[in-house]
């Protein structure tokens, strides 16, 4: 294991479930490109009674059912079965595939791993009706069976497997959902891969790549973060040029709807009501849209929160997706320049993005945050506040609100600046008239509190936060 970054609670999962003496259905899910894969075959050291892996649907003509019946039958051919005969149906191919199981049955534990499971049940094939087949009537008798599935089809897996209310209904053993890296691992994934980087660029690389570790895999040793990042979506060949419609083609079935959605969601950083998305996207309020939105939020590309102060009817969806904030502020355009991150990475454009982004990074790390405020165990509600100006005032948001059931209300500023931040005059007036405005509707306690990457610099004005959060906190395992 030593191979594997971070994973030690799914890891302590899979080992509970392996030894545990009986049949095991287990569920694993989680974003495209987070690692659910690798785990499973790194823990595993690749051996399976029989391991396959779904065609994608990018490709519509292998997505077709009797290409992925062709491609099953090839895995049961590499496991072991002799027969020529390829089925003609999925309740066919898995009685082949119990037929296999049987014949190498010695009574140790045998480990059936299927990868991209969503992709195999395309419309009108049958597919989940013969799972439920081949677990209800067959595997879940088997003391020694420990069937695996995967899938980056986050609503797929969802509705069609984790929440059936059909034949699977209650039969899944256990369920991982595979987060993405946390910045403490991605520290330990670039020290485990020879790449020296700052805390400082780390974080920076989080804003760019949201902790996953296929996209960080590709960087290079004795390169800077700059050239990495140029390295990868902006030279003429890059790596992740084209990963955005890949990325949404290779999970949803109406890919170009979500990715609509995605674009709205990407002018208004605070987030947007439904109706202010059916305004920006020419969706029409229905079911359609709530299927989407519903998809979107299953797969971790945005949350949907009330902010605070406000009735629950008022429903905001905000992108949290940081790969995605970070294409369409600067790949929707056809850069031509392949140097671009490291000419532009310090002018003001990207540094607005930088302020944006970091929020992100806080709001993935939000365990950290109580942990270094010291509130690990109070039960806490985490949103924004929005107050819209309107002639007579200029209006107010406070990017982070902790609502603490101690009655205290932590106000926090996120800051990504590149050395100790400072408090002038003018922003240390902005925070007292943000405190001033929530005590005239709350009687509670309040501390402003600062998140930024070094420290704040003591001066006059710096009593203005009760408490200063840095990376070192973040970077917290």
């Amino acid at each position: 294991m030593a191979s594997i970054i971070g994973r030690k609670a799914e890891i302590s999962e899979l080992s509970a479930r392996y030894n545990s003496g009986k049949s095991e259905f287990i569920a694993i899910y989680g974003r495209r490109r987070v690692g659910k894969t690798f785990l499973i075959k790194e823990y595993f050291k690749n051996h399976f009674a029989f391991q396959h892996t779904g065609l994608s649907l990018v490709d519509k003509k292998s997505g077709q059912r009797t290409e992925q019946l062709k491609h099953f039958f090839y895995s049961l051919r590499q496991y072991g079965w002799e027969g020529e005969q390829q089925p003609s149906s999925w309740l066919e191919a898995f009685f082949l595939l119990k037929q296999l199981l049987g014949q190498k049955d010695d009574g140790s534990r045998q480990v059936v791993f299927i990868d991209e499971l969503p992709w195999m049940d395309t419309p009108g094939s049958g597919f989940v009706t013969a799972l439920e087949s081949f677990w209800n009537g067959w595997g879940d008798c088997r003391d020694n069976l420990m069937l695996v599935v995967c899938g980056s089809a986050t609503s797929w897996m969802s509705n069609r497997l984790i929440n059936d209310k059909g034949g699977l209904y209650g039969r899944l053993t256990d369920v991982i959902k595979l987060e993405p890296f946390t910045l403490s691992e991605c520290a330990q994934f670039y020290e485990a891969n020879g790449i020296n980087l700052s805390r400082y660029d780390i974080t920076e690389g989080y804003m760019i790549l949201g902790g996953i570790p296929y996209y960080m895999d590709y960087f290079a040793k004795g390169f800077s973060l700059a050239q990495n990042i140029d390295n990868l979506f902006f030279k003429k060949n890059a790596k992740l040029k084209d990963e955005f419609g890949r990325l949404f083609r290779s999970v949803f079935i109406n890919p170009e709807m979500k990715m609509k959605i995605v674009r709205a969601l990407g002018t208004c950083h605070k987030g947007l009501t439904r109706e202010q998305i059916v305004q920006k996207t020419n969706i029409k309020g229905g079911g359609t849209l709530s299927e989407s939105l519903a998809a979107l939020e299953e797969s971790d590309f945005l949350v949907k929160y009330v902010p605070y102060g406000c009735s629950k009817r008022a429903v905001h969806y905000k992108l949290t997706d940081n790969f995605c904030w970070f294409w369409l502020h600067f790949m929707e355009q056809d850069r031509k320049q392949e140097d671009f991150w490291q000419v532009n990475e310090n002018k003001p454009a990207v540094r607005s993005w930088c302020g944006i982004a970091f929020e992100e990074v806080c709001f993935n790390h939000i365990r950290q945050i109580k942990q270094a405020l010291g509130i690990s165990g109070v039960t806490t509600r985490i949103s924004s506040f929005i107050e819209q100006g309107d002639n007579h005032s200029e209006g107010m948001q406070i990017d982070m609100i902790i609502d603490r059931d101690d009655r205290v209300l932590n106000l926090c500023e996120m800051k990504f600046v590149q050395s100790d931040f400072a408090v002038d005059r003018d922003y240390s007036r902005k925070i007292a008239n943000r405190v001033q405005f929530l005590l005239q509707k709350e009687n509670r306690t309040i501390h402003s509190t600062l998140i930024t990457t070094y420290g704040l610099k003591y001066n006059e004005y710096s009593g203005s936060f009760q408490k200063t959060i840095t990376l070192d906190d973040l970077f917290v395992g």
